[in-house]
């Protein structure tokens, strides 16, 4: 089983307080989780605020570009895999995010793991892209994720999608990577075809071990319809991490946290219909006996990797510190060979 920690590029006012980390915090946070043996450090994507956190907080959060975050943490790191968890991909261009991520792969020597999704947030989406308000953000994201490999497969690239139109791009260098992993980011059924049918990995958000075979098992039989190989398309989850010495404590904890407005926010989405003990049934929430016992019936459900997973803390120490509980208590019972030294 493999680890990663989520570096708080763009998690201020979702999962923590405004403003919480400076950029130094983010370089900080991902250094020390090389130190500790993970696997994959995260960032996600926001490019402006969304309209809950405007309505919960006072101070506006510090929004760190993530490709621009993970080329600074790959100065600084040197085994530690990057990954987006996630890219909000109908926000992206897909020429210059071709060329930034491909640059980030050539700087990191080859150590980046694209997760990329529709996003949770549509006033945040129309707010950046009023004109395509109006578009299918699962068509964007697929055509999406076509165009990227065009860019980094072909040497002169074309493309025209329904939305997305580029003729005769030359964009060197290419990924180090080949193919650079991109995985596909969500819990419903288009994430499990693009998944399925464009990408290398599957990567959900806070689902339990039995969604997590079911899913898998939709991803399979999109893969096989498509003719690709299905055991080549890798299972990952982003899963909230909050360890206590009792359950009480874990449960303060997680409550006097931000993670609940985060969770609330997506109650008509993400987590529609799921409550609190729910939540802490399908994420990595408990004792640190409690935790191990749940990341193995994760391994027996057929997962591979918990991708950038989410700290939870009121500062950048609370976080940091989680950081090494996890390490040094539920980490060890899973050895990885692929982990970080």
């Amino acid at each position: 089983m493999k680890f990663g920690v989520e570096a708080p590029t763009c998690l201020a006012g979702m999962m923590y307080p405004t403003p919480f980390a400076t950029a130094q915090d983010v370089i900080r946070v991902a250094v020390e989780a090389e130190q500790l043996g993970y696997y994959d450090v995260g960032g996600n994507d926001h490019l402006s605020t969304m309209q809950f956190i405007r309505d919960a907080w006072t101070e506006p959060p510090n929004f760190f570009e993530p490709l621009i975050a993970l080329s600074n943490i790959a100065a600084r790191t040197s085994v530690i895999r990057l990954t987006t968890g996630i890219m909000v991909l109908p926000m992206r261009d897909p020429v210059l995010l071709a060329k930034q991520v491909a640059s980030l792969d050539q700087l990191s020597d080859g150590r980046v793991i694209l997760g990329v999704a529709v996003g949770g947030y549509r006033d945040e989406f129309e707010g950046v892209a009023p004109d395509l308000a109006e578009a299918s953000r699962a068509q964007l994201a697929a055509e999406g994720i076509e165009a990227l490999r065009v860019l980094w497969e072909d040497r002169y690239s074309s493309y025209r999608g329904k939305y997305r139109h580029f003729e005769n791009v030359e964009s060197y260098p290419k990924p180090v990577q080949s193919p650079l992993p991109i995985y596909s980011g969500g819990n419903v059924e288009g994430s499990f075809r693009r998944a399925g049918e464009l990408c290398d990995g599957w990567l959900p958000a806070k689902l339990g071990p039995d969604k997590i075979r079911s899913g898998r098992a939709k991803v399979e039989a999109y893969a096989k319809a498509a003719g690709r190989d299905p055991s080549k398309i890798a299972t990952a989850l982003q899963s909230v991490v909050c360890l206590g010495d009792t359950k009480e404590q874990v449960r303060d904890r997680f409550e006097r946290s931000a993670f609940d407005l985060f969770r609330r926010s997506l109650q008509t989405t993400m987590t529609k219909g799921v409550d609190l003990d729910a939540y802490f049934d399908a994420n990595l929430i408990g004792t640190p006996d409690e935790v191990c016992a749940k990341v193995q019936a994760y391994e027996q459900a057929g997962l591979d990797h918990f991708c950038a997973s989410l700290f939870v803390g009121n500062t950048v120490d609370e976080l940091i510190e989680q950081m090494r509980l996890f390490a040094r208590h539920v980490m060890p019972a899973f050895p990885s060979t692929e982990a970080a030294a």
